[in-house]
Order: structure tokens, then C-alpha cells, then sequence
């Protein structure tokens, strides 16, 4: 699902450059579930970031279900994504003047050939908990909320790639476990592959892998042990 080549990230300010990313490789296979760990400022979010297209790497290459995305312009990203992926941020990424049914609405859309998009929108809502919210605002709701209804609308075209910045990070134990256990449940489901940043051990522990950064680079991999 996601081949990554030797990539770089720089970013420059006047003569001060900061190298984020220094020659990553990488390789996720459809359907898996793969955690990314690592201390602030190893360049766990930059990566996230350059996987989703919100951003051009300075070098290297980046393919997503074989395509090649580090030559597309903005609206060919916008085409792909509506597609094939979904993203959660952390910092849930709302948009103020919509209400939580409409946030949840707007990338089926912008798609524009989701069926039942309405219903499916609800259904959706519902499955998080938030049926009875639909029609508030984010600044109406609570942290744990509005990040409910960010999954939700990460869902809301059946993304077969799902990238998740700290999905759990701002959580409660219960909200973050509800949506732990939605995450894993759109890749049993649906057979989508979940890439998560996180820094939360119980999320790592069940994924199928765990890649550690450290200053731009991979410096670890392991295969979590499944209880029985």
C-alpha cells in the first residue's frame, strides 16, 4: 500500500535549514497496521504528513497503492484522497462554522458519488456516540467529541488507507479506547491499512508493527506479542 524511497525533508528559514527527515525507507503492506514511535522532533508527523500529501518531501519517493504521489499538484492529492485515504490530526481539524453532521458530510461531498451520504453520515455518528450531537458545533463540544467526529469523517468514504496523528493523545482512557477500537475495526472490516503516530503503548500493542524515529531516521522495528 505505501513504498517509501530515501526521503528527505528540509526546512529552510533565510540561511537556517533543519533537517526533519534523513533518508527514510520504508515499506507497508495492504491491510496492515503499523504503529510510529518515537521522542518529539524525530519527524514522526512530518512523515505522516508527506504520506497524506500535505506537504512535498525535498527528496525521494513516495507510493501510494503503486502511484506515485510526489509530482501531483493539489488537486490531483484532492482526487486521491477522496479515494483512498483518511486522516485524523490531533488536533481534530474541524471546521468551525459546520456543524458535526455536516463535518462528517463534507468529504462525501466533495467526493460526490457517495450513496445515501446523509444516512451514512448519521450511521456514523451514531457509531461514535455523538447521534444526539449532530447538529452542534465543535466550539459546542468537548475535546473527546470533536475528535469522535473527526474519525467519523475520516470514515465517511471507507478510506483504504487511514494515516492517525496521536488519534488518542488528547483522550480520556474511554474516548481513547472507542476509537482505538474503531480504528482496528475499519481494518478488520474493511481490510484497510492503519498507519498511527502515537506514544500510547496499548494502541502499539496491538498493531502488527512498530517502527521507531529518532532524529529523522528508523532506528528500530518490532512485531508486538499479541496476547493469546
Amino acid at each position: 500500500m505505501i513504498e517509501v524511497h530515501n526521503l528527505t525533508k528540509v526546512f529552510t528559514s533565510g540561511t537556517y535549514s533543519l533537517e526533519v527527515l534523513k533518508g527514510i525507507d520504508l515499506t507497508v503492506r495492504k491491510g496492515e497496521v503499523l504503529a510510529i514511535e518515537g521522542p518529539s522532533g524525530s519527524g514522526k508527523s512530518t512523515l505522516l504528513g508527506l504520506l497524506a500529501g500535505f506537504d512535498s518531501p525535498t527528496s525521494g519517493s513516495i507510493r501510494i497503492d503503486g502511484e506515485e504521489i510526489t509530482g501531483l499538484d493539489e488537486d490531483q492529492l484532492a482526487i486521491l484522497r477522496g479515494r483512498k485515504l483518511g486522516f485524523v490530526f490531533q488536533s481534530y481539524n474541524l471546521i468551525p462554522t459546520l456543524t458535526a453532521e455536516e463535518n462528517v458530510l463534507l468529504p462525501m461531498e466533495l467526493r460526490g458519488d457517495v450513496p445515501r451520504s446523509l444516512e451514512r453520515a448519521r450511521e456514523l455518528l451514531a457509531a461514535v456516540g455523538l447521534e444526539s450531537r449532530a447538529s452542534h458545533y465543535p466550539a459546542q463540544l468537548s475535546g473527546g467529541e470533536q475528535q469522535r467526529v473527526a474519525l467519523a469523517r475520516a470514515f465517511a468514504c471507507s478510506p483504504s488507507l487511514l494515516l492517525a496523528d496521536e488519534p488518542t493523545g488528547n483522550l480520556d482512557s474511554a474516548t481513547g479506547n472507542l476509537v482505538l477500537e474503531m480504528l482496528l475495526q475499519l481494518n478488520r472490516s474493511n481490510g484497510a491499512t492503519l498507519v498511527i503516530v502515537t506514544h500510547d503503548p496499548a494502541l502499539s500493542g496491538l498493531t502488527n508493527r512498530v517502527i521507531r524515529l529518532r532524529d529523522g531516521r528508523i532506528v528500530d522495528e518490532c512485531m508486538p506479542q499479541h496476547p493469546a
